[in-house]
């Protein structure tokens, strides 16, 4: 498991996240297949977050529980690789980005009941899990698509995502809590499935991102230990950086 992140597909930052209606793709048979790789990766879920009111496509968060030797939750949608994202023809290795599904970590005390309504009706809690869906319908929604390196800010301006928390931005990135095996997917349908990881970003972070490249800041998460794992509370790796540009 592990291992630094190179950016490979450029520096993108995407229109904010919004909502819009359309009709839902249908899911398909082959999400079956998406939960029993994951399985054999990160361990069997004990439960999936069903979306009972779907616009575009049907997203289901899954839900992998704390154990000794994955102390925390593991998330990862079905649904958003139903339909092909829509990425550019001059994209290189286009065709084998158009299917993608998104995870990532919360620490094990992030809820007393994860199947408690009441805790995920608190806002602070939930925040995570609205990212995670809002992302997977964002692409086709928008008509565009995401992959790595792209970044998401939460309005314009930036809002941060809950109360409790500075962070107001999503970065794709591949995951690193998880082993080699993961990261490529191919369906008996033909469809290859990749995986993203979501890391909440502060607004100097993406600043940092989008002056210098997604390396320049994944070389700060790699020395800070920052993952797909959230942390609300974690020091802002770009707190004391001067965007140059701000500069007289």
């Amino acid at each position: 498991m592990g291992g630094k992140r190179i950016a490979r597909q450029g520096d993108v930052e995407l229109t904010h996240l919004e909502q819009a209606a359309g009709p839902v793709a249908p899911t398909l048979p082959t999400v079956e297949e998406i939960e029993a790789h994951v399985s054999r990766c990160m361990g069997e879920p004990a439960f999936v977050w069903h979306e009972v009111v779907s616009t575009t496509i049907h997203v289901d968060v899954h839900v992998i529980l704390p154990t000794d030797d994955q102390p925390y939750y593991t998330l990862f949608t079905t649904g958003m690789s139903d339909r092909a994202m829509h990425v550019p023809a001059d994209v290189k290795m286009g065709p084998a980005l158009r299917f993608a599904e998104l995870l990532l970590m919360l620490p094990p005390d992030w809820f007393d009941d994860p199947r408690s309504l009441d805790e995920l009706r608190d806002e602070r809690k939930y925040w995570p899990i609205r990212l995670l869906k809002c992302l997977a319908r964002f692409p086709h929604e928008c008509d565009t698509w995401l992959a790595f390196g792209h970044s998401i800010p939460n309005g314009d301006p930036p809002a941060p995502f809950a109360e409790g928390t500075g962070m107001c931005c999503a970065l794709l990135v591949p995951p690193v809590r998880v082993p080699q095996s993961f990261y490529d997917l191919s369906l008996s349908d033909g469809r290859s499935i990749n995986f993203y990881a979501v890391v909440p970003l502060y607004p100097e972070e993406l600043q940092l991102k989008l002056t210098r490249g997604t390396n320049a800041l994944l070389e700060r998460f790699d020395v800070e230990g920052v993952t797909e794992l959230l942390d609300p509370h974690r020091a802002n790796t770009c707190a004391n950086w001067l965007d140059p540009m701000a500069v007289n």
